[in-house]
């Protein structure tokens, strides 16, 4: 994420003006008045401010370019709804509301739908995890996590709380790469390639097929008598009153079978 470009949405950020409080308070009061150009400058007056919260997303790998132009979106709906009556200073009313669009741009542009339900408690835990990690000065477990949102009034179970949180988690592409030698994509090592199954293997589906194939080369009565034994799990004496012949036959007859099979593979 190329946040710290000089250039962002086509503004050069190096050029952002500051305003001061008193700025700020005469081009709020002169906007709610009607002054489109106090508006304007209210806005281009504090983009820096967008800059600033932006840049607190940059782990999440989204454009900068468009949490930026969301985050500017916050910022008007901030100018537009200040109350200028309020003994409040305008950022303070302002980043909550930045912030409030630019989550909700994230989380409806997630590629996975999570309800909003959800997505409000694992906020609320994310909310209690980060006031944790400051008052605790280390990552707080799950279970001190939950131990606030609990004090706070949160009716939610342990399982669930635990569940919001893995559901708002960015999901991984199979094709991204984990490691690389020489920066090159040529020599990579991709998610996929860390990923194996035990079960549905290669070499299984092979040995699989092979023990097909070997199976049918056995006379009808020794396929019933393996497949009896390997697979319904039966006996021998069962197998033997089943089908009418002893149990040394059938033990014969099993013997003979095996060899013939484990030759085949």
């Amino acid at each position: 994420m190329y946040i710290g470009k000089v250039d962002i949405c086509g503004i050069n950020t190096s050029h952002l003006k500051i305003l001061s409080d008193e700025e700020k308070d005469e081009l709020l009061k002169r906007s709610k008045e009607g002054d489109e150009d106090a508006r304007r400058a209210l806005i281009d007056g504090n983009l820096r401010l967008v800059l600033s919260i932006v840049q607190r997303f940059s782990s999440r790998g989204e454009n900068p370019d468009d949490l930026f132009q969301i985050g500017c979106i916050g910022l008007i709906k901030a100018v537009d709804n200040f109350n200028t009556d309020l003994n409040l200073k305008f950022s303070t009313y302002a980043v909550p509301m930045i912030i409030g669009e630019i989550r909700r741009y994230l989380r409806d542009n997630n590629s996975i739908r999570v309800s909003r339900s959800v997505r409000d408690l694992a906020y609320r835990a994310l909310t209690a995890r980060e006031e944790l990690s400051k008052s605790m000065a280390k990552e707080p477990s799950i279970d001190e996590i939950y131990a606030l949102l609990k004090k706070n009034g949160e009716t939610h179970t342990r399982s669930e709380v635990v569940s919001a949180l893995e559901a708002i988690v960015e999901p991984v592409s199979l094709f991204d790469p984990v490691y690389s030698d020489t920066g090159s994509s040529s020599d990579a090592i991709y998610v996929m390639d860390q990923i194996s199954d035990n079960e549905n293997s290669d070499e299984v589906w092979l040995e699989d097929i092979a023990l097909r194939d070997a199976l049918t080369k056995l006379s009808e009565r020794e396929r019933m008598i393996i497949d009896k034994r390997f697979f319904s799990g039966k006996t021998q004496m069962e197998i033997a009153d089943e089908i009418g012949i002893s149990q040394a036959q059938v033990s014969r007859l099993e013997k003979s079978a095996l060899e013939r099979i484990k030759k085949q593979l």
